[in-house]
């Protein structure tokens, strides 16, 4: 169970406005140059002494959807959906979890529990009182955790390309032990393979080399304390206390956290549904990236509480 939150008086961070959405530049390199001008100077805040980066984009006065990344990411995964979510007025905060980006990383292990409070000060400190969050693989797992024990701080949860716990801890063990040793460069093929089908590399070349330099640039630290916390993962009868209305997302293809690890936690929470993308991986939001924003943006516009059931498996736009 996560423990209770100071209740002092939120502080106002800074906000960085920018809308990546009206950049024509945006279109036609994704993940290239323009997003690394954009990101320099981002605000940081002080979660307890961890310096967490964060960005704002989107209308001010819009309903805040808090974005999180996963293992070996940062907060770049979510450039594709940047121009849908705030054209549709949502206020969009993407944030590095501890030990990526330009978050500080600190010495692990790190847990789930660690991670999902570091989620709620930043919401404290920029006193946001309730978000839409949505957090693919890593951040899905912060996600289940902060719907199970902060629910009443979520207007929405999205859960993509995650699972509620892990089956082989040893298997973690072993990567933290190759990473001290050999560094991050050692593992970038055989992630690139997870996240991505062999179609999907060839079709996005460009973002899948952008992507390859984020691994290697993760920090050794930050990485071998993400795979602490998901070594320890085991939230199968924690997320059954989760009520707030969830859409569960999932890459037909995805190896790591398979379709039947979506069907579990769908399964265990009752306000919920599940979408299976066809053609994807792990990284769902970029492979089939217009896919998956018509399938959020669907779930955001049109909760209805008391629902449950499956959106079928489909390539046309949900509306």
């Amino acid at each position: 169970m996560l423990s209770e939150l100071s209740k002092g008086k939120p502080g106002k961070g800074e906000i960085q406005e920018h809308s990546v959405s009206r950049d024509p530049i945006y279109e036609n390199n994704l993940f290239g140059t323009l997003f690394q001008k954009l990101e320099v100077g981002m605000p940081l805040a002080d979660v307890d002494g961890t310096m967490i980066n964060y960005r704002y984009d989107g209308p001010v006065n819009g309903e805040v959807i808090m974005l999180s990344n996963s293992l070996a990411a940062d907060l770049s995964m979510w450039k594709y959906q940047i121009p849908l979510l705030t054209e549709a007025g949502y206020r969009v905060l993407r944030y590095d979890n501890r030990g990526h980006g330009q978050s500080a990383a600190p010495p692990g292990p790190y847990s789930i529990e660690m991670l999902s409070l570091d989620a709620l000060k930043l919401m404290d400190f920029l006193g946001l009182e309730k978000v839409h969050f949505c957090g693919l693989s890593l951040g899905g797992m912060v996600g289940q955790m902060l719907g199970a024990c902060y629910g009443a701080r979520l207007n929405s949860l999205i859960l993509c390309d995650t699972a509620s716990y892990t089956p082989f801890p040893k298997m973690w063990d072993e990567r933290i032990e190759i990473v001290r040793k050999n560094g991050m460069a050692v593992l970038v093929d055989a992630t690139i393979d997870r996240w991505f089908t062999k179609s999907g590399q060839e079709r996005l070349q460009e973002d899948v080399e952008e992507i390859r330099r984020t691994i290697v640039n993760t920090s050794v630290e930050g990485y071998c304390g993400g795979c602490s916390a998901i070594r320890n993962l085991d939230l199968r009868k924690t997320i059954r206390r989760i009520s707030t209305p969830t859409l569960v997302v999932v890459g037909e293809q995805d190896q790591g956290t398979p379709v039947s690890a979506a069907e579990f936690i769908k399964e265990q929470i009752a306000l919920s549904r599940l979408k299976v993308i066809p053609d994807a991986a792990h990284f769902v939001n970029i492979e089939q990236s217009i896919i998956f924003n018509s399938t959020i943006l669907s779930f955001l516009r049109n909760q209805i509480i008391g629902w449950n059931g499956i959106i079928s498996k489909e390539k046309t736009v949900i509306g």
